[in-house]
């Protein structure tokens, strides 16, 4: 195009001609890349402020660079194959190269806008519902997605440079599995931690009894495992693998009120009416007057059962939360111990009543367990001679001493019924 035209002007074919061509029209490109970064994307951005929300003009701005830079390459590859005479060769290398730089720019577009995605949304929704899957995963997303990103953008530009890749991906997977067999349990944490933070079940400062019977208040939820501060002020870190297949209390969901449940029993002489409307009273007072207490949940009263000592109630009233639920259960406790010291109601301590068939003496049991003993045998010298009489007949003479009436034995002398032998 330009030839003829010096050509008229005698000045032939000159050696620089290529050059200057390919310098004009790279010089093109660097102005209008800079009247699209200076310009235009400043007046794409001032016609998105009239959309509800920021979104799009922070996705602009994030591909601003990658656009300006794009239009850069695009005119040296216009330099090079427009102004000098390329071999077939030649101009397939600067295919390759400039389809592979449109690749880096692609890329670099595709994950600008996820970054800017991402951080529109950290900022504007995550702070609302203050979820820690917000807070936590989608930063993880948007690291995780640009490595991916990026990943795929490389393995693309060493397929268009005619790069074999199927032997890398083939390493790639025996490598990543390899990888993945090694950190298997940190991985089992890290996807348990995920569903953790999915499900919402708990975050931080929730107090949460496990199935194990240790509670304590969440204090952080991370992605290998979640750390716990029990009543002794002890940290204890539970992995999320274990976490997530135990059985979890949260006494601060789905809302932190916290019912108070009390039971209590008066004796059977005791007016069941007065102390309904005493229990009544005790209860109203509190949810007027005590800051624990719930006032729209209200309070409610019941007798439940016979006791062995008592006729048993229960009382029922909500706390604000778990430590409330603590200063609105003792109070409650000692308001109505007050009020039927005051009413005169007895809470009676255990007692059992026997009952026994007519004509049954109590004091018959003492009397047979003092029968059932022995009675000493009294000395010969204490016996009144009646006494040794009827004993020496039932019992016959002692064989202790010498027989009565004498030394001799009933049967002879003293050696026996035919004397010394």
């Amino acid at each position: 195009m330009v030839e003829p035209i010096l050509a008229r002007f005698g000045l032939g074919d000159p050696e620089w001609l290529d050059p200057a061509t390919a310098a004009v029209i790279v010089l093109i490109a660097v102005v209008t890349a800079f009247i699209v970064h200076r310009l235009v994307f400043p007046l794409i951005v001032k016609f998105t402020q009239w959309t509800p929300t920021d979104l799009d003009s922070r996705m602009v701005r994030s591909v601003r660079w990658p656009v300006t830079f794009g239009i850069v390459v695009l005119g040296g590859y216009l330099a090079a194959t427009i102004s000098f005479d390329l071999t077939a060769s030649e101009q397939d290398r600067a295919d390759t190269i400039a389809r592979a730089m449109g690749i880096v720019v692609g890329i670099t577009v595709a994950v600008s806008l996820l970054s800017s995605a991402i951080d529109w949304y950290l900022e504007n929704l995550a702070t609302r519902t203050n979820h820690v899957i917000d807070l936590r995963l989608f930063p993880l997303i948007r690291r995780v997605g640009g490595v991916i990103i990026y990943g795929i953008g490389a393995l693309l530009v060493l397929d268009i440079m005619d790069i074999n890749i199927s032997p890398l991906i083939a390493g790639l997977g025996l490598g990543g599995l390899a990888v993945a067999l090694a950190i298997q349990p940190t991985l089992a944490n890290l996807f348990a931690g995920t569903y953790v933070m999915t499900e919402g079940v708990i975050s931080t400062g929730d107090y949460i009894e496990l199935e194990s019977g240790m509670a304590g208040y969440v204090v952080e939820v991370g992605w290998r495992s979640t750390r716990i501060r029990t009543w002794g002020n002890n940290l204890v870190v539970v992995p999320n693998a274990r976490f997530a297949e135990t059985i979890i209390t949260n006494f601060q969901q789905p809302v932190p009120a916290v019912s108070v449940y009390v039971t209590c029993g008066v004796s059977y002489d005791s007016d069941l009416d007065l102390v309904e409307e005493v229990s009544r009273e005790v209860m109203d007072n509190l949810i007027q007057n005590d800051r624990h207490a719930v006032r729209s949940y209200g309070a409610w009263f019941a007798f439940d059962a016979f006791g062995e000592s008592n006729i048993d109630f229960w009382l029922f009233m909500q706390a604000k939360d778990r430590i409330a639920s603590f200063n609105l259960q003792s109070n409650l406790i000692k308001n109505l111990h007050r009020r039927f010291q005051e009413e005169g109601i007895i809470i009676n301590y255990p007692v059992r009543t026997l009952q026994f068939p007519d004509g049954f003496n109590p004091e018959m049991i003492g009397a047979t367990a003092t029968g059932n003993e022995r009675t000493p045998r009294p000395s010969r010298a204490s016996r009144s001679p009646r006494e040794s009489h009827l004993r020496e007949e039932q019992e016959g003479p002692d064989v202790e001493g010498d027989p009565p009436g004498g030394g001799e034995s009933p049967m002879g002398g003293p050696d026996g019924p035919d004397g010394p032998g």
